[in-house]
């Protein structure tokens, strides 16, 4: 049953909008987060780089710092046509296999589980039959430059779907139907040039001031050419738009920090995808958890941006009345199916056309919303509402006159948005010939400029969480004290050959498990890159060399620090040159382990996950490594495992820096060959007796003082004789260089961040 009115009551008008920006006044956000009232003369609200030139005069202002931008008396050119974003029959529909959900997989099993309720029922069949579901149906719609089109609906009516698909982020080939802007359909390239998309979360790095975040998308997203005082002062500008002045100086905080406020957070959020002043702004319900006057001050800040020259395109669940004066365009989805497209002016008239009148004193989007899932659990579902909203649609067309907008062409519009600061982002050159993707570099920066802010990005993030590394450095030092005591200055005989080999196969294999720590470092990265990336903010090489070049100091400091703690304890051979290569080795083989681990990382998205899979290869690794079985002694059919293992070539090199010293060490001398026999409690006047029959029956003379097994001798009985020590060290290294290599190919073909 839907809901209607008492019989004597008409329905109300819709409640008072707010005055459009042609009006005298418009409301601007203070310094304290208040509403004030500013007075503009102009039509439209100026771009960021018409506001440069502002903070540049303000620059040499005696003035207090920090104020809000005076814009009374600033004239602006007269406004461009604007940019029309349309989009026509996007029709979405995805394969639904029915197949055991596995534990990381539940959040996901409403999207494949049938459901038996009567207005689902004709879905139902269908699904069984072709096992096909439709997300979108023949969506189509508009959305103008200065206003903010809401999609709205119930979870799972499409709206995040209808986001992706405008935002380029569903495959074409699964996609049908156009988006075009200006009239003309819209490349992917081009797409990321002019546009941004704002997700769900906040994936923000949390040791990073509020400034500090803004400032790296800057660098990231605007030109070499713009100098780093143009930046920073676009960078404040934003922050006062955004209204996050007070919070400038905070770092945004995690569970662990106490940080910025939800509300200033996701603003934050939207502030690193707009700092280029982009065309086409795309948002996946960014009032999502907040408080209702925190998601009005957010949907305020997207009114800004609107008028500033942008089209806002943003999915919503239930806005409140006062969201909702703030909105230009509507559309309400169900299943899939437009169920309305129009003003929120036009929301009474439309119900009351349809016979279900809004009530006087009820929110207009939550009566809407009610009434589409009363509907959805009827028999016929919301055929009905589907069949007259498209009747409804055709007639207003009919009855509107026709446009006499003369659009401009989609180059000449978007050159005019450069003219204003808009595009900053060094994707559009100053005076276009054309719009093909061609015509636009793909990336701001150059390689070099890039690795250099994300180096510094994440040094910044990790300087001011030292507990991390604190903890790493801890665990390396205290295991390399275990093992020291343990194995106190062992001496050369039988027992110490056998105590040095432990020794060597327990360090190098804790030094790989140790890495294991670096799991969860690009998995809490993960989707900050993925949704960087998508939008071309920087390379993806950039990225992996510049994570690679930062973890190479700390791998550095925590090899010393444990070939420091254990080399000289433990009695180990070389002297000063089998130290540093014993160093070097450690070093080799904690940088092979972490580009492992890391590779793993790129290719595994859950920690838990992660961990298993890790300790599960690397036990594989030391079991295979030559110290549980000697190479000669592996079955032919795994010996290829032998070889893959990155344990071998560390324990190899350090076995070889240990035995093959020069002079030649002597480990077993005359009586000492009994001592791994049952003949070691014999009195020695018997094993000199013994030695004595044996030189006898040989015919060599064995003393107690004759060698018997050297360091050589103890190589070739592990196996050790195929490849020389620092063969095994450079062969660790490329081990290192080769995961990386892999990582960087897991992220450029497994982050393509789109629906297929």
């Amino acid at each position: 049953m839907s809901r209607a009115p008492p019989p004597s009551k008409k329905p109300s008008a819709a409640p008072p909008r707010l005055p459009p920006i042609s009006e005298d006044k418009y409301p601007f956000f203070n310094q304290s987060m208040e509403l004030a009232q500013v007075v503009l003369p102009v039509q439209r609200k100026p771009t960021l780089g018409e506001l440069l030139k502002r903070v540049e005069d303000a620059q040499n202002d005696t003035s207090p710092p920090h104020q809000v931008l005076n814009l009374t008396n600033y004239s602006l050119p007269p406004p461009s046509s604007p940019f029309v974003l349309s989009f026509h029959n996007l029709t979405y529909s995805v394969n639904v296999h029915h197949k055991m959900s596995l534990p990381w997989c539940f959040n996901h099993q409403n999207d494949v589980t049938l459901t038996n309720s009567p207005g689902h029922y004709n879905d139902v069949v269908e699904e069984k039959i072709s096992n096909n579901k439709i997300l979108l149906n023949d969506i189509s719609g508009k959305a103008r430059e200065g206003e903010i089109m809401a999609v709205l609906g119930a979870s799972g009516s499409g709206k995040s779907t209808l986001i992706d698909a405008l935002a380029d982020r569903i495959s074409k080939n699964s996609l049908k139907g156009t988006v075009r802007l200006n009239g003309e359909v819209l490349e992917s390239r081009l797409l990321k040039v002019i546009s941004a998309y704002v997700m769900q979360d906040d994936l923000l790095f949390p040791m990073l001031t509020v400034e500090e975040t803004l400032m790296f998308s800057a660098e990231f997203r605007l030109p070499r050419s713009l100098s780093k005082s143009k930046k920073r002062a676009r960078v404040q500008i934003l922050i006062d738009q955004l209204g996050l002045r007070n919070a400038s100086k905070t770092v945004i905080g995690d569970e662990g920090h106490r940080g910025v406020s939800g509300g200033e957070r996701r603003r934050v959020s939207i502030g690193i995808d707009i700092i280029h002043d982009p065309i086409v702004l795309f948002l996946d319900e960014p009032t999502s958890g907040l408080d209702s006057t925190s998601a009005f001050m957010v949907v305020k800040v997207l009114q800004r941006i609107a008028q500033s020259g942008s089209i806002v395109v943003m999915s919503v669940h239930q806005p409140s009345s006062r969201i909702l004066s703030l909105l230009d365009r509507l559309i309400f989805l169900s299943h899939g199916q437009t169920v309305y497209s129009g003003s929120p002016e036009n929301l009474p008239v439309f119900f009351a056309e349809f016979g279900h009148p809004v009530p006087e004193n009820d929110n207009r989007t939550e009566f809407a919303l009610d009434l589409i899932r009363e509907l959805e659990e009827t028999p016929g579902g919301t055929k009905k509402l589907v069949e007259f909203t498209k009747s409804w649609e055709s007639n207003l067309s009919k009855n509107q006159q026709p446009s006499t907008e003369n659009q401009i062409s989609l180059k000449d519009a978007i050159n005019a948005s450069i003219s204003r600061g808009k595009l900053v982002s060094g994707a559009a050159p100053n005076n276009l010939t054309t719009t093909t993707p061609s015509s636009f570099p793909t990336f701001a920066n150059p390689f070099w400029i890039e690795l250099a802010v994300i180096a510094r990005r994440s040094l910044t993030n990790s300087r001011r969480m030292p507990e991390l590394f604190g903890i790493r450095l801890g665990a390396v030092l205290i295991t390399g004290g275990i093992l020291a005591t343990i194995f106190w200055n062992l001496d050369n005989s039988p027992k110490g050959v056998q105590e040095r080999l432990g020794f060597l196969a327990f360090a190098m294999s804790t030094t790989f498990y140790t890495c294991a720590e670096a799991i969860p470092v690009f998995l809490q990265e993960r989707y900050i890159f993925m949704r960087e990336t998508a939008y071309n903010a920087y390379r993806r090489s950039s990225y992996v060399l510049a994570h690679s070049i930062i973890s190479i100091p700390s791998l550095i400091f925590l090899s010393f620090a444990f070939a420091a703690t254990t080399f000289w304890a433990v009695g180990l051979a070389g002297g000063f040159s089998g130290f540093f290569f014993f160093f070097f080795t450690i070093t080799a083989a904690f940088w092979a382990g972490s580009s492992f681990v890391t590779f793993l990382s790129g290719i595994v998205s859950h920690v838990m996950l992660g961990y298993t899979v890790v300790v599960a290869i690397l036990a594989y690794f030391v079991l295979f490594s030559g110290f549980f079985i000697s190479r000669d002694r592996i079955p032919a059919y795994w010996i290829w495992f032998h070889y893959l293992s990155l344990v071998k070539y560390p324990y190899e090199g350090v076995l070889q820096n240990e035995f093959d010293t020069n002079p030649v060490k002597c480990f077993v001398r005359g009586v000492q060959m009994f001592d791994n026999s049952p003949l070691r409690a014999v009195p020695a006047a018997v094993k000199i007796e013994l030695l004595k029959s044996m030189s006898k029956t040989l015919g060599m003379n064995i003393t107690s003082s004759t060698c018997v097994t050297t360091g050589i001798d103890i190589l070739k009985q592990q196996g050790i004789t195929d490849i020389g020590k620092w063969n095994c060290l450079w062969i660790t290294v490329a081990w290192g260089f080769f995961f990386r290599l892999l990582f960087y190919f897991t992220l450029l073909f497994g982050s393509k961040n789109k629906r297929s």
